[in-house]
């Protein structure tokens, strides 16, 4: 299963980009702008990430991120992340950026954006990846914070995919940002939000019924009300599960408790990601094995996965046609046998 897992292709729809910042990434960035970090080495800093819930955790995390300053550092940033897609056989990948963080300490939308679309369009011609931009806003903020930075975002519209809602989820409910999101929708763009997980299963009906999501992020406190769950499968409203992130921040003690097999026999679209990999331990491959040690999945139950991630991107029709092919392709080549070879991305 293992072997199955590695060569499978891959689709991931929420990933963090700022999130995929390692700490020998984040040394070197520092050094490079002049930026003097309270670690004296990366291990050190590795050994920081002991989180006890959510905001503990987004605390180091935009601490971290003050060290992305420039056009090059946005695009070492996204190119890292890239580059191992294309090793881990993730074909598809749609990242979130939150352009709040970097605005706040003087960063031009501009320098955000040329770095991450450069990095984007050469990661389509070197590995023949496809990508969506998702701009997410900072939930602890006021929503005029939030429509300020998408004023600012206007003249990138179009290569901007979605909006998306992050950040400490506890008493900021999705209902904050109706006009956010309206003002989003006017420049064509879906939406997403994180919702249900540590709020409550409340949240996610606000994020379907206020902001009129297309996908809810991780979701997965939906269990709490049987009317939700029964309304997520009759609409299959996909959720981005992100199953390690869940132990790490305490949504879950033990990975075996973990709720994404009962939600995805339930029928839910369930779709399995990494979040925020470099300080929760895993990317994408390393999230399926580890669910793969814990709940024990059937074959079909992964190609449900990834067939559910697949329909849940907002990747063109026949983007998603290409992506069902390879994935069939994939899964024949790995049962003919050790001389079939899985067609790379």
């Amino acid at each position: 299963m293992d072997q199955f897992l590695a060569q499978l292709p891959k689709v991931e729809l929420h990933l963090h980009i700022e999130g995929t910042l390692e700490p020998e990434m984040m040394f070197a960035l520092a050094e490079r702008n002049g930026i003097a970090l309270p670690y004296r080495s990366p291990e050190a800093l590795r050994e920081a990430y002991q989180f006890d819930n959510l905001q503990s955790f987004l605390d180091l995390y935009y601490q971290g991120a003050a060290v992305l300053r420039t056009r090059d550092d946005f695009y070492d940033l996204a190119m890292a992340y890239f580059k191992r897609c294309d090793q881990e056989q993730i074909l598809h990948y749609e990242i979130m950026f939150d352009p709040q963080t970097h605005l706040n300490r003087g960063v031009r939308m501009n320098t955000m954006m040329e770095g991450l679309v450069g990095a984007q369009q050469d990661a389509q011609r070197h590995y023949g990846a496809s990508s969506n931009l998702i701009l997410s806003l900072l939930r602890h903020l006021p929503e005029e914070d939030g429509i300020a930075a998408l004023e600012q975002a206007k003249p990138w519209q179009h290569l901007i995919n979605a909006i998306g809602l992050d950040s400490s989820e506890r008493g900021n409910p999705p209902s904050k940002f109706k006009r956010a999101f309206e003002l989003a929708d006017s420049y064509g763009w879906h939406r997403v939000a994180h919702a249900g997980e540590e709020g409550p299963a409340d949240y996610i009906w606000e994020a379907l019924r206020d902001l009129q999501v297309r996908r809810i992020d991780h979701g997965v406190r939906c269990q709490e009300d049987a009317q939700l769950v029964e309304y997520l499968i009759h609409h299959q409203v996909p959720l981005t599960v992100c199953p390690l992130s869940n132990v790490r921040l305490g949504v879950y003690n033990d990975l075996r408790q973990h709720n994404l097999k009962q939600l995805l026999e339930l029928g839910l679209c369930v779709t399995l990601n990494s979040d925020d990999p470099a300080y929760f331990g895993g990317y994408l491959t390393t999230n399926m094995l580890a669910v793969q040690n814990a709940l024990k999945l059937s074959e079909t139950q992964w190609i449900q996965l990834t067939t559910n991630a697949i329909n849940a991107s907002f990747a063109p029709v026949e983007r998603k046609m290409a992506l069902k092919q390879r994935l069939t392709s994939a899964v024949v080549n790995y049962h003919l046998g050790p001389t079939s070879q899985v067609a790379g991305a």
